[in-house]
């Protein structure tokens, strides 16, 4: 006979998301079971996040070697074993996948089932051979690489973030199909580590991103001999003989570019993991872009949740770490708490790094018109210049009275020097606080403060303050 578990709440997916409800739910007293059908710790842990950052640190080491005659030290050519590229990628996995295992969550009390779950109806899930009946079930199931309608692509080998951390050989050539996040960190990260690398994107590189400061990362990426091919469309891909060629579409009817390669990366975006789930029997709404859930990530059956990527929305660990909250908010303790992706940052972990929050100097002019562009470049931060790194800058955006829209930053570790900001904006603080916090001297994180600070030059050194200073002189 089929087993059936009855629990407070069902999670299906061990991703960042699902790994947070579960162990949230079950600490708080809750019957809790997970369902995962893959690796445990999901896409962020095995094929995204952590051994993307692992091989992008390895470039960044091999990179520096030869950048040291600035400084009086000379250059060297590092000698890049690529099977121990691959031993420090896996041998981060592993020293992360102790915190996502079985055994811990099994030790906090989760039941852990290993296996495909499909619902049955709109309370039971079936998973292992065995039916789960839950007060309340959480979707984590996240997403996968997409893969485009090229004509030709499903003839030859090509990789993906799955498949190409398991490599022990650099590629020779790598052709890497989509412009965004993935495929440029991917395009350095391989380039520094030896490979010729090129970017096909059929829109703009980065596209997602403050277009200025963009520019500045895609001009290091060039610097380095990554080739860029952006605004044009792939007419199909074929083997060439060990390797693949990716024909780009060509003007008034003439063939196109033909780029020959030895390995071939798609990173055209992502698409949600929802097949074989059975969404249907349990009543939830989806479609190709994921499934539709409230402002309170309930779907269409309000007994069930969805979290991340599966959702269709920001496709980021730290969103689907943050919708875990929200669930257990809404779950557990009955608040009715929605999820605000306004001051949610991202980062592009590309060398410069590329970090951003809230909306773009050209959204917000499309938003609110007139808006204040408050601009401070590395070059005139003392620490950037001493590590000669001033190659970047902050860029904040308001409103005519201090409030903060949106913000990017460029540079050298970007992502950590986006906290402030981040802090500001998400607690509604206004431009004033970050012009008058103490910075440490010299950092770099001295660059929002100093953006922020020129939002009151015009009306510090203007002819009225002239005026009054000149005034009150009068008066000793």
């Amino acid at each position: 006979m089929t087993e059936t578990i009855k629990t407070d709440i069902c999670v299906i997916g061990a991703g960042s998301g699902g790994l947070s409800v579960a162990a949230g739910a079950v600490q708080m007293g809750m019957g809790v079971v997970l369902i995962e059908r893959g690796k445990m710790g999901g896409d962020c842990l095995n094929y995204g996040c952590v051994p993307s950052k692992a091989l992008l640190a390895a470039g960044k080491q091999a990179h520096a070697m030869g950048k040291g005659e600035v400084f009086g030290i000379k250059p060297a050519v590092p000698e890049i074993d690529f099977a121990k590229v691959h031993d420090h990628v896996h041998g981060v996995i592993g020293a992360i996948e102790p915190n996502d295992s079985v055994e811990r969550f099994e030790g906090l009390g989760v039941n852990v089932i290993k296996g495909a779950a499909r619902f049955i109806d709109a309370k039971t899930v079936e998973a292992d051979g065995k039916r789960i009946e839950a007060r309340r079930f959480v979707v984590a199931t996240g997403s996968s690489a997409a893969v485009p309608p090229i004509p030709g692509l499903e003839s030859v080998p090509y990789l993906t973030n799955e498949t190409i951390f398991e490599r022990k050989e650099a590629p020779e050539h790598l052709l890497i199909i989509g412009g965004g996040p993935i495929g440029m960190e991917m395009a350095q990260a391989h380039r520094r580590l030896g490979a010729e690398v090129t970017v096909i994107e059929a829109f703009k590189v980065l596209g997602k991103d403050d277009p200025e400061l963009a520019a500045i990362v895609v001009a290091q990426l060039r610097k380095e001999g990554i080739a860029i091919r952006e605004g044009t469309g792939i007419e199909r891909v074929e083997k060439e003989g060990e390797g693949v060629a990716v024909l780009l579409k060509g003007e008034d009817g003439k063939p196109g570019e033909r780029i020959t390669g030895s390995h071939l990366l798609v990173a055209a975006g992502r698409a949600p993991n929802v097949d074989g789930l059975d969404l249907e029997n349990a009543g939830v709404e989806f479609d190709k872009r994921g499934i539709k859930v409230d402002a309170r990530l309930r779907t269409s059956n309000k007994k069930i949740f969805a979290i991340g990527d599966v959702t269709g929305g920001l496709q980021f660990t730290h969103v689907a770490g943050y919708h875990a909250g929200i669930v257990i908010r809404n779950a557990l303790f009955k608040i009715p708490a929605k999820a605000d992706h306004s001051n949610v940052p991202w980062v592009t972990y590309t060398d410069p790094e590329l970090a951003h929050i809230g909306l773009t100097e050209e959204e917000a002019r499309g938003k609110y018109g007139k808006v204040e562009v408050l601009r401070w470049p590395l070059a005139e931060n003392d620490r950037a210049q001493a590590e000669r790194r001033i190659e970047g800058m902050a860029k904040l955006i308001s409103d005519s009275h201090g409030r903060i829209l949106g913000a990017s930053i460029v540079g050298p570790n970007a992502g950590e020097l986006l906290q402030p900001v981040v802090l500001a904006k998400a607690n509604g603080l206004k431009i004033s606080a970050l012009a008058s916090v103490i910075a440490p001297y010299p950092t770099m994180t001295e660059v929002s403060k100093r953006a922020a600070g020129s939002f009151y030059t015009p009306t510090l050194y203007s002819a009225k303050t002239r005026l009054l200073v000149r005034f009150l002189k009068l008066f000793g």
